[in-house]
């Protein structure tokens, strides 16, 4: 167990924190930074490493080998997964939405996986949605014995104990609060993490890359249906919903590219900077604002 934590904090440790001073094409009144946990480590990065920590942490103390997750045909929850699991010995096997695809070759996401050495179970969209079911969680330890079963996109309480480490350690590399805190919000975890660790005087924003009613905040999971007050969703820059883009978006992401080398995906992070782009020029935050952007990730997702 000390192995797997000290092997986690070196990890899952500190990414950098760096600032933008020019980032679009156009100046915005604010001062922004990107907290960089794309660079976490070399195989998977972002908000999935933080994600896992606590429930790794968790499965070996149980004595669990095997670690079981679910997920889509592009998931960088399935990913990480299985890149946790060849880096720290667990076993992994992953649960994939569309039994179609096992007829079709592998898109690099899964072809990661495999080579990972995940087992890859194919399952038609009505099954999928019987993951919570009891029977069908029996049907899978019959199959594959004892598993630690982590939830789709990763999300659960150990997943937001890891979250909210993120909060602290701005604190640590800014000497003082961010005005705003924003993230891409997906299941809602790491939005939930930031959520429980910041002070009331820091703006926590999250920008859903779903397609979601506005004020159904507790679609996320481990969200409240009501938000404090410094807590905020927008649920008007998702480019047309989950891995939906648009030719605005895909133009932003290059220009953004060229000017910072920073890398984007489409799904998240693009969303996330081209609408802080758009709230900053329509005069949403206050001038001189410092504002941190996570940069959660899932650049494999560029190869979809």
């Amino acid at each position: 167990m000390a192995d797997l934590v000290a092997h986690l904090d070196q990890i899952v440790g500190q990414s950098p924190l760096q600032f933008l001073p020019d980032p679009f094409s156009e100046p915005v009144p604010i001062h922004l930074y990107l907290k960089r946990d794309d660079l976490l480590h070399p195989l998977v990065s972002g908000n999935k490493w933080r994600k896992l920590k606590y429930n790794l942490i968790e499965a070996e103390r149980l004595g669990y080998t095997t670690l079981l997750t679910f997920g889509g045909a592009y998931s960088n929850h399935l990913y990480a997964t299985a890149a946790a699991g060849r880096v720290f010995g667990f076993k992994t096997i992953g649960i994939v939405r569309g039994d179609e695809l096992a007829k079709k070759p592998l898109n690099p996401t899964l072809t990661f996986c495999r080579e990972q050495g995940m087992v890859l179970h194919f399952v038609d969209r009505a099954t999928y949605l019987r993951a919570e079911e009891a029977d069908f969680q029996q049907e899978l330890q019959v199959r594959y014995g004892p598993c630690y079963r982590l939830p789709e996109g990763g999300t659960n309480d150990l997943a937001i104990r890891g979250a909210a480490e993120i909060m602290p350690e701005l604190r640590n590399q800014l000497d003082r609060w961010p005005d705003t805190v924003a993230c891409a919000v997906g299941t809602g975890g790491t939005l939930a993490g930031l959520l429980l660790s910041a002070p009331e005087s820091v703006h926590v924003l999250g920008m859903s890359a779903l397609k979601v009613p506005d004020g159904r905040n507790a679609y996320f999971a481990g969200l409240p249906e009501q938000l404090p007050p410094n807590v905020s969703i927008r649920t008007d820059f998702h480019q047309g919903g989950y891995a939906r883009t648009t030719p605005a978006l895909r133009q932003f992401m290059l220009d953004f590219e060229r000017k910072t080398g920073v890398l984007l995906d489409h799904v998240y992070t693009g969303k996330l900077l081209f609408a802080l782009y758009t709230l900053a020029c329509q005069g949403y935050f206050s001038e001189g604002a410092t504002v941190v952007a996570i940069h959660t990730g899932g650049l494999q997702g560029r190869n979809g």
